[in-house]
C-alpha cells in the first residue's frame, strides 16, 4: 500500500468567490472514479477499473493501487505457490522476462550477471521481502547470517564459500588494511582461520555477504516519494494517530443510509426530497443533547447556513477556504474526500444519475451535497482533535501548522529491504562479498537501481504474465487439436433433422449443462446466445409490484411486457394479492414494533420461538423447502398465466394497449436470434426447439442478482425465453420471419424453459399449448434434460468440499437443492468463479471438448455471415463487454477481496435495500464477497474467435468499447481461421500466427472421466462420442 503522506497546508483566499458551476463540475469529475455498482437487486458485472479503461491493463491497475491502495495483482507468495505446482512453468518466465526486457537482457550488470539471470533469480526462488522492522529481527533473531538459504544451488554456495575462504585467507595471511567493521567480525571467529570449522566458515561468509550489500547500498539513497494526499486527516493521523474519517463517517454513513433508503427505515429525513445538504442542515439544526462532544458546535453552524441560504456549492466552497485548499490543488482534494467513503459516495452518484432503477429516487445534486455534509464534519472533527492534541480549537489552520511542527523531522529510509533483498539475490547467483565490496559507488548506484527496478510489483506482473501464458497456450494447443480432429467429424443426425434443439444462455454455467445434454443425447443440437434472446423489455410478473428491466445494462427497453393470470383466476389472484399485502404490512409492523422498548421486552420472551423454524432450516433444508412451497403455494399467483405480449397501440409504453411488441417487431427478434445462431434454413430446424433462459434462487443471499443472467441486468432470463417461444410459435409472426427469407417450418415447435443454476431444476412454460403431436417429442427431451442437470449437479458438487467425492447424480442433485435453501450457506453456488475463456464460433469444433465449465460459449456460423460481418458485430458488441466485464470483476475481487471486493460475507449486513456493509456501520461494500471468488483464478479472458484477422481487425476500428479492451490489453484475443482452422493471436494492434506449444489434448469417454476424484482446476481434453444413452 502507498506509504503515509504527509500534506503542506498553504493558500488561503478568503476573498475568492463561489463558482457553483465550477464546484459541480469538480464534484461529477471525481464521481468519475467512484464505483459504478447500482443497487444490489440489479447487479451488473462491469470492469472494477472502467474509469481508467483507456490506460493499458498494466498501468491501470497500476493507478489503481495508487489511487485506492488496491492490490494489482495475488500476492507473491502465492505466485510461487503456482510456480511450485506448476501451474507457472519456468519456460514461460523465462520468455515473459526476456520479451520484457526489449532486447536488453543480455545487458551485464558490473560483471556479476545479466539483467535476465539477476530477474529470473529473483523470480524462481522465493523471496524474504517485509518490513524493515521485521528484517532486522530476522537478521539478528534467525539463522540468516549462519546457514546459505535451502533454495541456493550446491554449485552457488561451493562458489561463494570457496572464493571468500582465499580471499580471507589471503587477507590475514597478508595483513591487508581491513575496515575496523571487518576486523571486528573476524576476531569474534578468532584470528587463526584453520581452527575455523565448515559451518564457522559459513557463517562468516554470509556475514561478510551481509555487511557488503548493506554497506554497499547504504552508499545509494532513494529519493523519497512525493506525498499525494492533499487531505488535513492524512496530517493529523501522521502527527496525532488520530483519524477524523472515524469520527465523520460514522455520522455520515449513518445520515446516508437513512437518506437512500428504499423502505427499511422507520422514518423519512426531514426536507429529503430538497436534497442531501438541506436534509443535513436540517435535521442536525437542532440542538441534541445525544450528540458527540466533537459535534457540540455543529447545530450553531448549520443553523447560521440555513439562515444564510447557503447553498452546498457555498458551504464547499468556504470549507476550501477554512482549509487552507489552494486553488490548483482543489479537484484532486475533492475527488480525495470522496473516496473517503466511495461506496456510500457511488451509490449517492449513482441514485441520481439512474432514477428508474429505484422507487424512492434522490434529487439531483446528491453528491455535492454530501461533500458540503462531509467537510463540515471535517472541520470539526479536526477541531476536536486540535483541542485534544494541541489545545487549541478555533483556528483549523493554527492546528495543522502545530501538527506540522509536532512531527519529528523525516527518519532516511531505512536500508534493510533493499539490502536484505540483495542479500538473497547474491546467494541465489553465487556473487562472493570481495566481488561486491570492489564495486565503485557507480557500479553500487547501478546495481542498486537494477534490484530497486524489479520491486514486488514488477516481479508480480511478470509471473501474472507467465500464469496467462500457461493458460493460453494449454486453451490455444487444446483448440488446434480438437478442431483438427473434428474436421471430418459429421453431425451425429447427419442428413437427419436434430432430435430436438435448445438455446441456452452463453454463460460458463450452461456450458456444463449443453456439453452433459450433448452427451446425454448426441442427436440434440446446443446452441449458446445472449441470455435476453434478443428481447429487451421492462418486464412486470403476476407477483411483482414495478417492471424491471430484463436486457443488457447498456440497453434501455422500449417494450413493456406483463404477466396476466388466466380470466377465470382473477379472482383468486385479486384474493392472494390482498393476503400478501396484509402479510407484508404485519411483519412490517412486527419489525418496527419489536425494536422498541416494549416490542423489545416482548420479543424477549417470545423470540425463542422463531428458532424453531431457523434450526429447522439449517437443519433440514429439504423438508423446510417443501413445506414452505406448500404455504408459498397458497400465496402465489395461479399457476395458469399469460404474456400480454402483443401490441395493438403505435407506441410502446407502460399503460393498456401499449404494452407488447407489434407482429413486425415480434419477427424483427424472432430472425435476429436465429440469424445469431444460423439456424436460417428449413432443415436446419428440428421439430422440438427449447429456448431455455436461467437464473439463481438461494435463501439468505443478498447479493442473489450477481448470480442471475448478466444479460438480463441481473434479472432472471425465463420470461425472455418464454416470450421468444410465444413469438416464434404464432403464425402471423412465422410469415413475416418468412418474407425475411427465413421459413421456420410448420412442425417446429418453441417451448419456453428456465434452468436454475444454483440447484439445477428446468421449468418448462406453456406446456399447456404443446399440440399432441409433439408430446412425445418434448417428452423424450424433457428426459434428456432431467438425466444431464443431475450429471451436471454432480460435476459442480466436486468444487464444494461439503460434498463427498463418492455421491451419485442422483445425492448430487440432492445436495444442491440443499444448499439453495439452506440459509447458513454462503456458497450456494460459484457462479462464474474461473472463467477464462470465450469461446466464439460453430459448435462443431467445440463440441465434445471438456473445457472445466470456464467458457463461456456463443454460437456464430461465419459461412452465414455479410461481407460487413454485421451478425459477428453485433454479437460481439455484447459479448465482449459483458463477459470482459464479469471476468474483470472476478479479477479484481480475488486480487484484493478487501479493497476492490466485498470482503467476508458473514458479516455483512443489507443497508437501505440497496447494499451491503460489514456490521452495523461501514462504508458501502461493493465488488464480490470473498466466498465467492475463493476459487477463482485471476486470468484475463481470452477471446476464441471463429473468424478471419481481417475481420475482428475491422470491428475493433468500428466498435470503440471493444477497440479500448482489446488494444489495452483488458483481454486476450485470438482468432480461429473457419476454413483451416489455423489460429491467430492479437498483439500490439495485429495478428500473429500461433505456432502450438506441444500440449497433448487427452482423451476420455465423458466428462465423468475428466472430472471424477478431482476437486481442482483441470486440463483441457476431448471427449468421445458416445451413442445416446435414452
Amino acid at each position: 500500500m502507498p506509504a503515509a503522506n504527509i500534506v503542506e497546508v498553504s493558500g488561503f483566499h478568503p476573498d475568492q468567490a463561489t463558482d457553483p458551476s465550477r464546484i459541480r463540475q469538480q464534484v461529477e469529475h471525481g464521481a468519475h472514479l467512484l464505483p459504478t455498482q447500482g443497487p444490489i437487486e440489479v447487479f451488473v458485472h462491469h470492469n472494477t477499473l472502467h474509469a481508467l479503461e483507456s490506460l493499458p491493463f498494466h498501468e491501470a491497475v497500476k493507478a489503481g493501487y495508487a489511487r485506492f491502495g488496491a492490490e494489482p495483482y495475488l500476492p507473491e507468495q502465492e505466485y510461487r505457490r503456482l510456480l511450485q505446482e506448476g501451474r507457472i512453468q519456468d519456460d514461460d518466465l523465462e520468455a515473459v522476462v526476456i520479451e520484457d526486457l526489449s532486447g536488453q537482457n543480455r545487458e551485464w550488470i558490473d560483471g556479476l550477471g545479466t539483467r535476465e539471470q539477476i530477474r529470473l533469480a529473483m523470480l524462481r526462488h522465493p523471496l524474504l521481502v517485509g518490513p524493515d522492522a521485521e528484517l532486522r529481527w530476522i537478521v539478528a533473531e534467525t539463522d540468516a547470517l549462519d546457514r546459505f538459504r535451502p533454495e541456493v544451488s550446491q554449485e552457488s554456495r561451493l562458489r561463494i564459500l570457496a572464493g571468500t575462504r582465499t580471499w580471507i585467507q589471503d587477507s590475514l595471511a597478508n595483513d591487508l588494511n581491513l575496515p575496523d567493521e571487518l576486523t571486528e567480525l573476524f576476531s569474534k571467529f578468532g584470528r587463526n582461520a584453520s581452527k575455523w570449522n565448515d559451518a564457522a566458515w559459513e557463517s562468516l561468509t554470509l556475514h561478510l555477504l551481509w555487511w557488503a550489500c548493506r554497506n554497499g547500498v547504504q552508499s545509494c539513497p532513494v529519493a523519497s516519494s512525493p506525498a499525494n494526499s492533499l487531505r488535513p486527516r492524512d496530517l493529523l493521523l501522521h502527527a496525532t494517530g488520530l483519524d477524523t474519517d472515524r469520527y465523520v463517517d460514522d455520522v455520515l454513513i449513518r445520515f446516508s443510509t437513512a437518506y437512500v433508503d428504499q423502505g427499511y427505515s422507520d422514518w423519512i429525513l426531514p426536507n429529503r426530497n430538497e436534497g442531501f445538504f438541506e436534509s443535513f442542515v436540517t435535521l442536525y439544526s437542532d440542538k441534541s443533547p445525544g450528540l458527540s462532544r466533537w459535534m457540540r458546535g455543529l447545530s450553531e453552524e448549520l443553523t447560521n447556513l440555513n439562515r444564510n441560504g447557503t447553498t452546498p456549492e457555498e458551504s464547499i466552497e468556504a470549507s476550501l477556504r477554512e482549509l487552507e485548499i489552494a486553488e490548483a490543488d482543489q479537484q484532486e482534494f475533492i475527488t480525495q474526500s470522496l473516496m473517503s467513503l466511495r461506496g456510500w459516495a457511488g451509490m449517492i452518484w449513482q441514485l441520481e444519475s439512474g432514477v428508474d432503477w429505484v422507487v424512492h429516487s434522490i434529487p439531483k445534486g446528491s453528491l455535492v451535497g454530501m461533500l458540503a455534509a462531509q467537510l463540515i464534519l471535517e472541520k470539526h472533527a479536526i477541531r476536536h482533535i486540535g483541542e485534544e492534541d494541541f489545545g487549541e480549537a478555533n483556528s483549523i489552520s493554527t492546528i495543522l501548522q502545530l501538527a506540522q511542527e509536532s512531527l519529528a523531522r523525516r527518519i532516511p529510509l531505512n536500508v534493510e529491504r533493499r539490502a536484505f533483498l540483495l542479500f538473497q539475490t547474491a546467494q541465489m547467483l553465487g556473487w562472493q562479498p570481495q566481488q561486491l565490496m570492489s564495486l565503485s559507488k557507480a557500479d553500487w548506484q547501478r546495481l542498486a537501481e537494477e534490484i530497486d527496478s524489479f520491486s514486488g510489483i514488477e516481479r508480480r506482473r511478470i509471473y501474472h504474465e507467465a500464469y496467462e501464458l500457461k493458460y493460453r497456450h494449454a486453451a490455444l494447443d487444446a483448440f488446434a487439436e480438437h478442431a483438427s480432429r473434428r474436421k471430418n467429424i459429421a453431425a451425429p443426425w447427419g442428413s437427419q433433422r436434430p432430435r430436438f434443439q435448445i438455446a441456452t444462455c452463453l454463460d460458463d454455467r450452461e456450458e456444463s449443462f449443453r456439453r452433459h445434454l450433448e452427451e446425454v443425447e448426441p442427436m440434440c443440437e446446443t446452441f449458446g446466445v445472449a441470455g435476453f434472446f434478443a428481447i429487451a423489455i421492462y418486464y412486470r410478473g403476476a407477483a411483482d409490484g414495478f417492471y424491471k428491466p430484463l436486457c443488457p445494462a447498456v440497453i434501455t427497453p422500449d417494450h413493456y411486457v406483463q404477466e396476466d393470470v388466466g380470466y377465470s383466476f382473477e379472482g383468486i389472484h385479486r384474493e392472494r394479492a390482498e393476503l400478501r399485502r396484509k402479510i407484508g404490512l404485519v411483519r412490517r409492523a412486527f419489525h418496527t414494533r419489536s425494536r422498541t422498548f416494549l416490542g423489545g421486552i416482548a420479543a424477549g420472551i417470545v423470540g425463542s420461538l422463531a428458532t424453531v423454524p431457523l434450526v429447522a432450516r439449517v437443519l433440514f433444508p429439504h423438508l423446510t423447502s417443501r413445506i414452505r412451497r406448500r404455504f408459498g403455494s397458497l400465496l402465489q399467483p395461479p399457476p395458469v398465466t399469460r404474456l400480454q405480449l402483443e401490441r395493438y397501440a403505435d407506441d410502446p409504453g407502460p399503460e393498456n394497449g401499449h404494452i407488447g411488441f407489434t407482429i413486425d417487431e415480434m419477427a424483427n427478434v424472432v430472425v435476429r436470434l436465429l440469424q445469431d445462431m444460423g439456424v436460417t434454413t428449413p432443415n436446419a430446424f428440428s421439430r422440438m426447439f427449447i429456448i431455455c433462459g436461467h437464473g439463481s434462487s438461494s435463501l439468505n443471499n443478498p447479493h442473489e442478482s450477481a448470480y442471475c443472467c448478466g444479460a438480463c441486468a441481473g434479472k432472471r432470463g425465463g420470461p425472455n425465453a418464454r416470450a421468444f417461444a410465444e413469438m416464434a410459435n404464432d403464425w402471423r409472426v412465422r410469415a413475416k420471419v418468412a418474407e425475411q427469407g427465413i421459413q421456420i417450418p410448420d412442425d417446429t415447435f418453441f417451448v419456453g424453459a428456465y434452468h436454475n443454476t444454483c440447484d439445477d431444476s428446468v421449468v418448462f412454460y406453456d406446456l399447456d399449448r404443446l399440440p399432441g403431436s409433439h408430446r412425445d417429442d418434448f417428452e423424450s427431451a424433457r428426459e434428456s434434460i432431467e438425466t444431464a442437470r443431475r450429471r451436471n449437479a454432480h460435476e459442480r458438487c466436486r468444487r464444494f468440499d461439503s460434498a463427498p467425492l463418492s455421491l451419485t447424480p442422483d445425492e448430487a442433485l440432492r445436495h444442491v437443492e440443499a444448499r439453495a435453501q439452506d440459509i447458513s450457506q454462503v456458497r450456494p453456488e460459484y457462479n462464474h468463479a474461473t472463467n477464462t475463456l470465450c469461446v466464439v464460433g460453430r459448435r462443431d469444433w467445440t463440441r465434445g471438448l471438456y473445457m472445466d465449465r470456464r467458457a463461456f460459449v456463443t454460437t456464430y456460423d461465419p459461412t452465414q455471415d455479410d461481407a460487413e460481418h454485421s451478425i459477428l458485430l453485433r454479437i460481439l458488441a455484447a459479448a465482449i463487454p459483458v463477459c470482459a466485464g464479469i471476468n474483470l470483476e472476478y479479477y479484481f475481487s480475488r486480487v484484493d477481496t478487501t479493497a476492490y471486493g466485498s470482503g467476508s460475507k458473514l458479516p455483512h449486513n443489507i443497508a437501505s435495500l440497496l447494499g451491503v456493509m460489514e456490521g452495523t456501520s461501514s462504508d458501502l461494500r461493493t465488488g464480490l464477497y470473498q466466498q465467492m471468488v475463493e476459487i477463482h483464478d485471476p486470468l484475463r479472458i481470452l477471446f476464441v474467435i471463429e473468424t478471419t484477422p481481417e475481420a475482428m481487425l475491422s470491428i475493433i476500428e468500428r466498435n470503440e468499447t471493444i477497440g479500448r479492451l482489446c488494444r489495452g490489453s483488458w483481454v486476450h484475443l485470438a482468432t480461429i481461421d473457419p476454413e483451416t482452422s489455423d489460429i491467430q493471436i492479437y498483439r500490439d494492434g495485429e495478428f500473429e500466427t500461433y505456432e502450438t506449444n506441444g500440449n497433448e489434448l487427452s482423451e476420455a469417454d465423458s466428462s465423468l472421466a475428466c472430472y471424477h476424484g478431482s476437486r481442482e482446476h483441470l486440463p483441457f481434453s476431448s471427449i468421445r462420442e458416445t451413442e445416446s444413452v435414452q
